[in-house]
């Protein structure tokens, strides 16, 4: 069984880790799509080719001709922006004997609203941080410091901490569809949560965000707690988590609060996946059709991850022969 990893770009180590694993098990082959000639782990992957993005008209159906020409049974979306547009298509690409490892439509439309997110959890009994009205916070009902966090918004690049009125007006001008949240001084964790297709959770990993850089984890550490564990396991349940996730919580020590789902692996999966492997060794199995035991929390506790640029080499006759194909439209540049 060949699978393929949208929208490849940097995922060179997932990728890596993926092929030990599929060789192993003797399954097929990894293909890497994405809608760049630069991509890094295109070159990494046995298979790539270039699709065009997921907005294009025409997206869906060059993506079942690149699934086609490789024989593709399953599809693994890496874009928060392309989450939307597999779930609602789970149907059509099913009936071409394709695969997607996507949640629902339901379940993607809470995780990417920050704030439906946050009303889900209360409704179901998770802790979330509070939030505010610009009433309260002018009315003097809630202290400073605040937290602001873009409803729609990904990554880091609309979250602010506040510490004044006078900062809060400034960033609620300048933002639109703004969150303002209790300010937690707690230390913040992402959990890397395996589910297969029927929702079945077979690895769950926390890992403290040490050193982040556009909300993407550079320097974590792994953390076995048996309450953020359990709770991101009822937490995807309730949800219905299909895949690879990675939810983000804080921990105060004895309470979780969690603050975002992303229904697709993050940028600091690396981690979870070297801390326990086998959960790579787990996707490799189910996708033969094995029974596979559940191992939750049988993972390696205070394993360091340090990330760091490595360089991809390539001759600029292949890369022009590539951008040729590209600008032809012709997808099937493998």
């Amino acid at each position: 069984m060949n699978i393929l990893i949208m929208s490849a770009s940097r995922d060179v180590s997932l990728i890596r880790t993926l092929k030990k694993a599929f060789e192993k098990e003797g399954l097929g082959k990894i293909v890497a799509v994405d809608n760049s000639l630069y991509s890094a782990a295109l070159f990494e992957a046995e298979y790539f080719s270039y699709i065009p993005r997921d907005t294009d008209p025409n997206f869906l159906e060059e993506l079942i001709k690149v699934c086609q020409k490789f024989q593709v049974k399953m599809i693994i979306p890496s874009r928060d922006e392309e989450l939307t547009f597999f779930s609602k298509n789970i149907s059509k690409l099913k009936d071409k004997g394709i695969n997607v490892l996507v949640a629902s439509e339901k379940t993607i439309e809470i995780c990417r609203d920050k704030l439906g997110f946050f009303n889900f959890c209360r409704a179901n009994g998770f802790n979330v941080p509070e939030i505010y009205t610009q009433e309260e916070v002018k009315d003097g009902r809630v202290k400073f410091p605040l937290f602001l966090n873009g409803r729609f918004s990904k990554g880091s690049k609309s979250a602010f901490k506040v510490n004044n009125q006078e900062q809060l007006e400034l960033h609620l001008k300048e933002e639109k569809e703004m969150i303002i949240e209790e300010y937690v001084d707690a230390k913040e964790y992402s959990i890397d949560l395996f589910a297969d297709i029927q929702g079945n959770i077979f690895s769950v990993v926390p890992r403290e965000r040490i050193n982040t850089f556009g909300g993407e984890s550079f320097v974590g550490k792994t953390f076995k707690n048996e309450t953020i564990i359990t709770d991101s396991i009822n937490l995807s349940k309730k949800l219905g988590l299909i895949g690879w996730n990675t939810l983000q919580c804080f921990f105060d020590g004895t309470k979780t609060k969690f603050i975002e789902v992303n229904a697709r692996y993050g940028g600091g999966i690396d981690l979870g996946l070297a801390a326990d492997p086998n959960a790579a060794a787990s996707f490799a199995k189910i996708l033969k059709g094995e029974k596979v035991a559940s191992q939750i929390g049988e993972f390696k506790d205070n394993l360091v991850m340090i990330r760091y640029t490595q360089d991809f080499f390539i001759e600029e006759e292949k890369l022009n022969w590539q951008e040729k194909n590209l600008r032809e439209k012709k997808y099937d540049s493998a």
